[in-house]
């Protein structure tokens, strides 16, 4: 399995790369969206929704679990984390297979529940404004996206 590494040097250059995959997202992508807090996660995903042509403010659901927001293609934007150690299933299969893009903070507590191809990214902070950007595409469909976007 390749892993594809992105370097970026401020919030608005996560925010452009982000863009940019989201430009290319079709109806029934799920990406996972992995980092430490602060690391950027929720400014990858406004970018995300940007190239999704979403202009409604996109946020964290921390507090929600799932914030859908309408653009070109919906986002359903997922913050699982309050799931851990849980059996409640929200109706994920739904969504992935729905008419929109997920995103999934957290997903490794509804490994279960994911579809068996998705783009795994992880975000990291390397400095100030510096953050690590890594791409792990699972199946065909991802593969190609990643090489048309890098």
């Amino acid at each position: 399995m390749s892993v594809y590494t992105i370097k970026t040097d401020s919030a608005d250059h996560t925010m452009a790369f982000a863009e940019k995959l989201g430009n290319a997202l079709q109806k029934g992508d799920v990406l996972t969206l992995a980092g430490d807090l602060g690391a950027g996660k929720t400014t990858f995903t406004k970018g995300l929704a940007k190239g999704l042509g979403i202009t409604r403010t996109v946020n964290s659901p921390t507090f929600t679990i799932i914030k859908e927001y309408s653009g070109r293609v919906p986002l359903y934007h997922m913050d699982v984390y309050r799931l851990e150690d849980s059996d409640e299933d929200l109706g994920f299969e739904e969504y992935f297979s729905g008419e929109g893009v997920s995103v999934v903070e957290w997903a490794t507590f509804i490994e279960e529940y994911l579809p068996d191809e998705r783009l795994e990214i992880v975000v990291s902070h390397k400095g100030d404004q510096q953050r690590e950007i890594q791409l792990t595409p699972i199946g065909e469909r991802y593969i190609e996206l990643i090489k048309e976007i890098m």
